[in-house]
Formats: structure tokens, sequence, C-alpha cells
């Protein structure tokens, strides 16, 4: 019996000593980011914050796009997300600043919205850590992002695993069957609409 304990109180101690050594892994930003590897089209594949109307407001979207693409500044980059409810796509457009891993939305003094890209196994990836600052709310959101609309399990699963080591919640899936929206020089749908930045993420309801 005592060397059954013995066995089990090893146990333990193990994995208390190596889940911070997981974490330190998977919260790890990464160390350099060259603007050519996330240029061009993604997809939102699930998100979490811990801000819960927030939360709510990103169970409502049918999809998310993001577009990175290089402007004449070499540390700026152009973002621009799109929002889909039902027939009605909405375009957000940001200037972001990187540096390293690191970035920080230009918005003016409204608000402040800074993060980091972190580490991820998933070749065709991104993992976005957003930080958001504001009067009507501070939260930290997590973002998995992807070429494809659907990751493996096991890429999944690594996301979740992020997720828990900065404890936030179950992660809001998007659902792959809905439509992106196009991008905005392709949209001649009268039911497209733009509207003009405002301290709206991807996790914020449509004004």
């Amino acid at each position: 019996m005592f060397v059954v304990c013995a066995i089990a109180l090893l146990c333990l101690m193990s994995a208390s000593h190596s889940a911070p050594m997981v974490c330190e892994k998977l919260l790890q930003p990464l160390d350099e980011l060259h603007p050519h590897r996330f240029e061009g089209k993604w997809a939102l594949v699930a998100g979490s914050l811990d801000h819960n109307k927030s939360m709510e407001a990103l169970r409502l979207r049918d999809s998310i796009t993001m577009y990175f693409s290089n402007s004449s500044e070499a540390s700026t980059v152009s973002y621009t997300q799109v929002n889909r409810f039902g027939d009605l796509c909405q375009y957000l457009r940001y200037n972001i600043s990187v540096r390293g891993s690191t970035f920080n939305f230009d918005v003016g003094d409204r608000f402040n919205l800074s993060g980091a890209f972190l580490y991820t196994s998933c070749p065709d990836c991104l993992v976005m850590l957003w930080n958001v600052k504001s009067q009507r709310r501070v939260s930290t959101d997590m973002y998995l992002l992807s070429r494809r609309r659907e990751v493996e399990q096991k890429e999944m699963q690594e996301f979740r695993d992020q997720l828990t080591c900065d404890q936030l919640p179950i992660p809001v899936m998007m659902d792959p069957t809905k439509e992106l929206c196009p991008e905005e020089s392709e949209s001649q749908s009268p039911t497209a609409a733009t509207v003009p930045i405002q301290e709206t993420t991807a996790t914020q309801s449509a004004q």
C-alpha cells in the first residue's frame, strides 16, 4: 500500500512540474514573424475570450475572414476583417504595426488593441492573442486562424490546451459550412455593407 501511494505521489509531482513547462511552450510568442508568413486570406476557425457579452457576439457571426497585406512601410501591415451575418457582410479596416511577434492596431486614442502571435505546430495556422482595453471592455482574446476552414483534431486540441493555459473559456467554433464573404473589391451585392472603423473586433456585434 505504501508503494502504491508513493508511486501516485510521484506521478502527481511529475504532472505538476510538467504542466507549467507545457504551458510556457504553448503560450510562447513567436521569435519573429515575417510579413510574408501571414500575408493573404485567413478564416477564423475558433476563438475565445474572457468577456461574456463579446463571447456571445462572436456566436452570432456565420463566418469571419481576415486579410493581411503589406503596406509601403516595412513595419506596418494592412488588416481587413470581414464579418458575415446571414446575407450581410461587414468590412473593417485597420493598420497594424508589427515588431517581431507583437502587434498594435492603429485605432487612435479610442481604445487599445495589442497582442502577439503565439506558437502553433499547425503549418498553415496563426494563433493571435489580443489584449483589448477600453472604457467598455477589458479582455484577453485568443483566435485560431487557418488557410483551411477546419483543422485536424490534434491541431484543435493544441489550441484548446492554449486556452486552458491562459484560463480562457471553451472556444466558439465557426461553422465551416457557412460561406465566407467575398473580398470587398469582388462584392457587388447590395446586401454587402462597408462600415467605418469602430471599436469592433472579432468578438463584437455589428453597430
